[in-house]
């Protein structure tokens, strides 16, 4: 039930960010804006610089009437995969909101399963729906700040800096350390290591210890 003052018909919009990384959390956000508090410079997380998307960032989780952000972590990913993983995040993100919206829309060509009401997916819509805008700055600048804690425990990675991205500097960090706890054995590049990384000890085992090249 809408409360005195609110608007007739909620809309919300949904977003991701951290679907590409090869670590790392996907991200997904929901976001209710109130039509009478209207922000400026919303647009697509991607193309606003980090400065301007963290000033945003608080503009929107002080006035926006709803909001929800979710973490699916590796394992998660790395269980079902990441789209899977992704459209997940998405349904907690409109199932967390404490506003239940009329429409959800969301960025891309694939809707979520179970939405509590009708949904539309919209290509391009960051730059298109002020709501998915939101949601795209609200999962980016979340997600952000998740690679640059997780920096501190893994240091040798640099995720602070490329976030996860498969990076020259991230590849050859993964072929000096092999990988960590937050990177995604289903994605080819850390299986493919892993892989490698197995037959080593093979040989190893078997007494026959040759240098493989790295893949």
């Amino acid at each position: 039930m809408k409360g005195a003052g609110q608007p007739c018909f909620l809309s919300a919009g949904v977003d991701e960010a951290g679907r590409g990384p090869l670590a790392g959390p996907v991200v997904a956000a929901a976001v209710i804006l109130d039509p009478k508090q209207p922000i400026s410079g919303l647009a697509d997380s991607k193309k606003l610089s980090e400065k301007k998307r963290n000033a945003l960032y608080s503009i929107i989780t002080r006035h926006s009437l709803a909001y929800c952000i979710v973490m699916v972590e590796v394992t998660e990913i790395d269980q079902y995969n990441i789209l899977q993983a992704t459209l997940a995040g998405m349904r907690r993100a409109v199932a967390g909101l404490h506003l239940q919206p009329d429409e959800v829309l969301v960025d891309g060509n694939q809707l979520p399963q179970d939405l509590p009401c009708h949904g539309r997916a919209i290509v391009g819509g960051d730059a298109l729906e002020p709501n998915i805008s939101a949601a795209s700055i609200l999962a980016k600048v979340s997600r952000d700040q998740r690679m640059i804690a997780l920096d501190r425990d893994y240091a040798d990675y640099g995720f602070a800096k490329h976030k996860g991205y498969p990076t020259a500097s991230h590849l050859e960090a993964l072929k000096r350390f092999g990988p960590c706890p937050q990177h995604r054995r289903s994605f080819a590049p850390i299986r493919r290591l892993l892989l490698h990384s197995e037959k080593c000890f093979e040989l190893a085992h078997e007494g026959r210890c040759l240098r493989l090249p790295c893949p």
